[in-house]
């Protein structure tokens, strides 16, 4: 269906994973007003595709049977109205998680995966948080929740710090210091946090060279470029809403 060569190796099926995974996250959160339009009701059967290159389409499903690839949800369109749109987009995140691996592993079958490619796969796969824990905010609190030493003195902000040239106001600015006044031992710790923060459009790891900016209302981290935040951008904003967060105030 989408004319490109079929992955065949653990590694192309994996990077095939990842940018199918990007493409569902980014229609489900940065681009989620798009994406609520597009499932008119009144429209035939849709389904959400995420793409290997890391974009998504709804289109309707293909006609060969059996199709080329496992097919999505059918007619997700239909529940659109019939629920809460928090829910509605749950329902949608749990199928595409399922078809994103339903994919994977019949690229697997098709190529003949034994056991051991099949379990490295699925060990790759597992490691980054589901499209449903994205879209509900599971895959944050689950970090939030981890134990953590030495925090009583630090801000809510601080465990989740974007590069420190382009902090957001009402972000920490350094690290709480040692009584030798280094604060080395603070700073690594929080160095490590930051790596476990994942983005809430794209679902990537914090790079310490990436901008990085917060949601005030879901208090959700992204990559600047995920939402197109530049730092300059980012001095003149005194409250900043997410697409998704803003897309629901204009609803309301």
């Amino acid at each position: 269906m989408e004319g490109i060569p079929h992955p065949k190796t653990v590694e192309e099926v994996f990077n095939d994973f990842k940018g199918r995974r990007a493409g569902l996250i980014k229609a489900l959160t940065s681009d989620v007003e798009k994406f609520y339009q597009l499932c008119d009701p009144e429209k035939e059967n849709l389904c959400l595709y995420g793409l290997p290159n890391e974009t998504w389409e709804v289109n309707l499903p293909v006609e060969e049977v059996p199709p080329e690839l496992p097919e999505p949800a059918l007619g997700i369109n239909f529940a659109r109205n019939g629920m809460q749109e928090k829910d509605w987009l749950s329902l949608v995140a749990v199928h595409s998680d399922s078809w994103l691996l339903s994919v994977s592993f019949y690229f697997g079958a098709r190529f003949g995966f034994g056991k051991n490619e099949r379990k490295r796969l699925f060990q790759m796969i597992n490691d980054f948080p589901t499209v449903f824990e994205i879209v509900t905010g599971a895959a944050k609190q689950a970090k939030e929740q981890l134990p953590a030493q030495n925090n009583s003195n630090k801000s809510k902000y601080s465990g989740r710090m974007q590069p420190r040239e382009a902090q957001p106001k009402g972000v920490k600015m350094s690290a709480p210091k040692d009584e030798d006044g280094s604060g080395e031992e603070d700073e690594e710790e929080e160095e490590d946090e930051q790596g476990a923060t994942l983005c809430g459009a794209c679902g990537d790891n914090y790079a310490s060279d990436e901008f990085w900016i917060c949601c005030d209302i879901c208090e959700r981290w992204f990559h600047g470029k995920c939402v197109k935040i530049t730092p300059a951008k980012a001095e003149h904003i005194k409250q900043y809403k997410c697409p998704s967060c803003s897309s629901k105030r204009a609803r309301v």
